[in-house]
């Protein structure tokens, strides 16, 4: 039977597995493949050190096919790079697909459907029955990724400043000042403005933490994001009606740490959805990314009749 390997590499870590047939040979994490996040040299030395791992895992030196889900998949260079470092590993046949592909097919299977990630970023993307895609959002922490970790830590600090400008109490700059070893607001504000600034997405749990526990700036921030995502999934439900003639409703999917962690972000964002669509299935538990890299590395060795 086929050896293949799946990669999922998203924006804070990367999960690998091997398996033949149903069998899972190996299985193991390492921090993320993300150039844009860890740089080049990290983002190598991450990804060799995984495939070293679950390789050993599974007593294999060759796969017969692999498929890679990155974030960031079309920035220049990170095929080639990829590309290269399974050529080390004797991956036969391989690919190297947007972390937004692999997520996909692991909701659908090839087939029609919405999937929203929100997790270190966010996107949404809607395949037609034909095949043919579209999207809204996934420009990037600095142009959007509204909903996403990284939005969540960026935009509760904007918001708690306002409130400290207002004199309103702001827990969340005491907490970030706490995380960041800032011990006064001049310094947390020239640590926020650096250049390579801090992790913001980092921030996410402490927020969702807060909100929680009643902040009410944590709060607003978790309900907006919630909305956005419900907009997102709307937008893209309204571009397949609309450009590809779909007036059935398609299945709704969704993954990502935003969504799966935080309780109240997936709540509002569930209830917005069936406020509006309430014919529209949407799946009741996260989608798994990397089972969808492992049945498209399983397609590269038994592609469809």
């Amino acid at each position: 039977m086929n050896i293949v390997l799946g990669i999922d590499g998203g924006g804070t870590r990367t999960r690998a597995s091997i398996v033949v047939g149903e069998q899972v040979l190996a299985y193991a994490e390492n921090g993320s493949i993300k150039r844009l996040r860890v740089g080049a040299e990290a983002a190598e030395k991450n990804l060799r050190t995984l495939l070293k791992e679950v390789y050993t895992q599974a007593s294999v030196t060759a796969v017969h096919a692999a498929s890679v889900g990155v974030a960031s998949a079309a920035m220049p260079g990170t095929v080639e790079w990829i590309t290269a470092v399974l050529q080390d590993f004797n991956a036969e046949r391989y690919e190297v697909v947007g972390d937004e592909v692999i997520a996909l097919d692991a909701a659908f299977q090839g087939g029609p459907g919405i999937l929203q990630i929100a997790g270190t970023g966010s996107n949404t993307i809607g395949r037609a029955p034909d095949g043919s895609w579209e999207s809204a959002g996934g420009y990037s922490s600095r142009l959007g990724d509204e909903g996403s970790g990284y939005w969540i830590g960026l935009h509760s600090v904007q918001r708690a400043l306002h409130a400290y400008d207002r004199e309103e109490p702001a827990r969340i700059l005491e907490e970030v000042g706490r995380i960041w070893n800032a011990p006064s607001l001049a310094d947390l504000v020239t640590l926020g403005n650096s250049t390579p600034g801090p992790d913001f997405a980092a921030l996410a749990p402490a927020i969702n933490q807060l909100a929680e526990a009643g902040d009410p700036v944590a709060l607003g921030i978790l309900r907006q994001a919630a909305a956005d995502l419900v907009e997102f999934v709307l937008l893209v439900r309204a571009k397949l009606r609309r450009k590809h003639g779909i007036t059935c409703e398609v299945p709704v999917a969704w993954t990502g740490s935003v969504i799966e962690k935080m309780a109240l972000v997936r709540e509002a964002f569930l209830a917005g959805l069936h406020a509006v669509t309430p014919e529209m299935p949407v799946g009741a538990e996260a989608v798994v990314s990397l089972d969808g890299a492992l049945w498209r590395a399983q397609r590269l060795v038994e592609p469809p009749e």
